[in-house]
């Protein structure tokens, strides 16, 4: 799977590129009595910033290979640029070569669609709503109706979307796989799309956003989904209730009920690709929860509890999404971001930002012992911890959910002054705190590595995140506690990351993956070789002192 590459000067020139866009997206942190002055918000590993560097060199006395560790920004996100020219795709003979495929196959993917599992986790479309998308689309004639390129676009989101979760497999339509071209297509009508204020924009969207970020393009993501955001508000979805759910053939005064539930489930998806995108990024959400509604779907909390531990086949009975995070998650880490990584957090005094981290640990604590006892998450996990034999996708990623939420809410007391001054009875709770944070990372890598077998192909680059962001945070534990005892199964943990990663499914992989696949290798080689000289570095350091 890995491609043998060598660092070059080019490479050194677009990390030097790329470099702005990363560090724009950084919080201000001080971390232990090192002030470290823009780190990331949501990994808290100084990593990338001549201050860090010199953190790094001072605890393990070596220079930081920075063409491996920052070629490319995060290790988490994928950029397809990167391999040579491979996407500078002629976008004349795209408008030429790339069509709406016949209507009965289109018919037949929506179809499709409707009786997967994936309908109710994403809840892109309205089968009896999307039945006028497809008459706009393929409507003939010289004369073509307002919103004709927004069905268009559309349609073909819609395409890519059934592409990257192979849910044409099997169909007998003979659809190409090519994903990205359909993409590319929908994305070309961006210009049209933009003056439609219409569910079928909203649709495009949202659904080309879910594209990238799936595809692990997270700067695109999150332009779409800021972009599907405003569709939201622009339509008043934000502030809407889900009224009682619509028959499957309702008649025309009902459709005003049934558009106003898909515009509301299409702002749960952006609320939640929101908040997962600023959790990726650093960046800002787009949207704010004093403007939202965040009331939850009628009988989600109940529904979900029934699905939890159920048989993805016997879900589909239910009419309820389950969307593809839970929600009430989703709302506590976007309080972990206004709280503790905000412009205004930043400001905030170490009693305040301590008060914030107990009150979310509260909430987080409170959530975790809502749920069904076979499908809550443990608040630490080994490979001794019993595990359900029937896990799908949604236990597995709600609980590297909790874990990574866990470790946001403990990272941030790392930002109290008490490090740099000395205040031992502060620095105590400070320090149980970051260990709070550093378990949760060690248990998410940990529950990864147990349930690898469970991992679906179409989330190489939504799961990736979880085991690198945990990576860095074990990573920067060892350089804070070398001579601490878990620190050699720390490193232990990072010797083992390159077979995680590598026994990760992904599907039909790109040149370009192949090629980002290799740079984690190398990423991961050169925490390997810090964190060890760390340790070294430190017993020396010790035995010196004792002598």
């Amino acid at each position: 799977m890995v491609v043998p590459y060598k660092h070059s000067t080019a490479i050194a020139k677009i990390g030097a590129r790329i470099t702005p866009t990363f560090s724009s997206s950084l919080g201000k942190l001080n971390f232990a009595e090192f002030k470290i002055r823009e780190i990331n918000s949501y990994n808290s590993i100084p990593l990338f910033l001549p201050e860090g560097q010199q953190w790094i060199k001072s605890c393990t006395g070596q220079t930081v290979a920075l063409e491996k560790l920052y070629a490319f920004g995060p290790p988490w996100e994928n950029r397809r640029n990167i391999y040579m020219n491979s996407v500078s795709r002629d976008m004349q003979l795209l408008q030429d070569t790339v069509k709406l495929p016949d209507r009965e196959t289109t018919e037949e993917l929506a179809l499709r669609y409707s009786s997967h599992i994936l309908s109710l986790v994403f809840p892109i479309i309205d089968k009896v709503l999307f039945e006028e998308t497809i008459n706009l689309a393929y409507q003939q004639g010289s004369f073509q109706s307002t919103g004709h390129a927004s069905a268009k676009a559309c349609i073909y989101a819609f395409l890519a979307f059934v592409s990257i979760f192979n849910i044409h497999s099997g169909s007998g339509t003979g659809l190409p796989l090519d994903s990205e071209a359909y993409a590319l297509k929908a994305q070309s009508l961006t210009p049209q799309v933009l003056q439609d204020i219409t569910t079928e924009s909203l649709q495009t969207a949202v659904m080309l956003s879910i594209y990238e970020l799936f595809g692990g393009n997270l700067q695109s993501a999150a332009v779409m989904n800021s972009i599907a955001a405003r569709f939201v508000f622009m339509l008043g979805a934000h502030t809407q209730h889900h009224s009682i759910i619509a028959s499957q053939t309702p008649s025309s005064a009902e459709i005003v009920s049934r558009t106003k539930n898909h515009h509301r489930n299409l702002f749960w998806l952006c609320y939640t690709f929101d908040k997962e995108l600023s959790m990726r990024t650093g960046q800002p959400p787009s949207m704010n929860d004093e403007h939202c509604d965040l009331t939850l779907p009628r009988g989600y909390i109940e529904r979900l509890c029934k699905n939890q531990g159920s048989k993805p086949s016997s879900r589909g009975i239910l009419g309820i999404p389950l969307f593809p995070a839970d929600l009430c998650l989703t709302m506590i880490n976007s309080r972990a971001y206004n709280s503790l990584y905000s412009a205004r957090a930043l400001q905030k005094s170490d009693a305040e930002l301590l008060k914030d981290i107990r009150e979310l640990d509260d909430d987080l604590e409170r959530w975790r012992i809502s749920l069904p006892l076979g499908f809550r998450p443990t608040i630490s996990f080994s490979h001794e911890t019993p595990t359900d034999g029937e896990m799908d996708m949604q236990a597995v990623v709600i609980r590297l959910a909790y874990y990574h939420c866990v470790a946001t809410i403990h990272e941030a007391s790392g930002r109290c002054r008490a490090w740099a001054d000395g205040q031992v009875s502060v620095m105590e709770g400070v320090s149980s705190s970051l260990a709070l944070a550093v378990e949760a990372s060690r248990s998410s890598f940990l529950y990864l590595q147990t349930v690898q077998h469970v991992l679906e192909d179409d989330c190489f680059w939504m799961i990736l995140f979880y085991p690198m962001s945990a990576l860095m945070t074990i990573f920067c534990n060892i350089l804070l506690n070398p001579l601490d005892p878990q620190a050699a199964q720390d490193l232990e943990l990072i010797n083992e990351a390159p077979d995680l990663i590598k026994g990760m499914p992904i599907r039909q992989p790109t040149m370009n993956e192949l090629f980002h696949i290799n740079l984690i290798d190398e990423f991961i080689a050169e925490l390997r070789r810090l964190g060890k000289c760390a340790i070294s570095k430190a017993k020396q350091e010790n035995l010196n002192h004792n002598n």
